[in-house]
């Protein structure tokens, strides 16, 4: 009974311990929340284009297909990051101006 009762105690010691491990922090949440409330608002309001609005605008133009995207401001302006693997395998970060849709760099990685 009592190595059942440690046992149990262990094991709920183990879960917690993971729980808040594998939790993000609360501010890291909080931030990713506004930012995803900024950018639904720009997007309403006409400041910027929708994600699927530049993908079908840029699509034909990216060196290759799209592996990811992120959406960040950067001085005042958004800017769309999309990273590109092309056929032979290279990785691309192509950074396209969300508010008008046009390529404003891409690099090579």
């Amino acid at each position: 009974m009592r190595l059942r009762h440690h046992a149990t105690v262990l094991t709920t010691a183990v879960i917690a311990a993971a729980l808040l491990v594998a939790a993000p922090p609360a501010q890291g949440r909080d931030r990713d929340d506004r930012q995803r409330e900024d950018i639904r608002r720009a997007v309403e309001a006409g400041e910027i284009r929708s994600l699927a609005d530049i993908i079908a605008g840029v699509r034909s133009q990216l060196p290759g297909e799209i592996a990811g995207v992120e959406i960040e401001r950067k001085h005042d302006r958004w800017l769309y990051e999309f990273r590109v693997i092309d056929a032979r395998g290279r990785l691309f970060e192509v950074y396209i101006d969300a508010r008008n849709g046009t390529i404003e760099r891409v690099k090579e990685k």
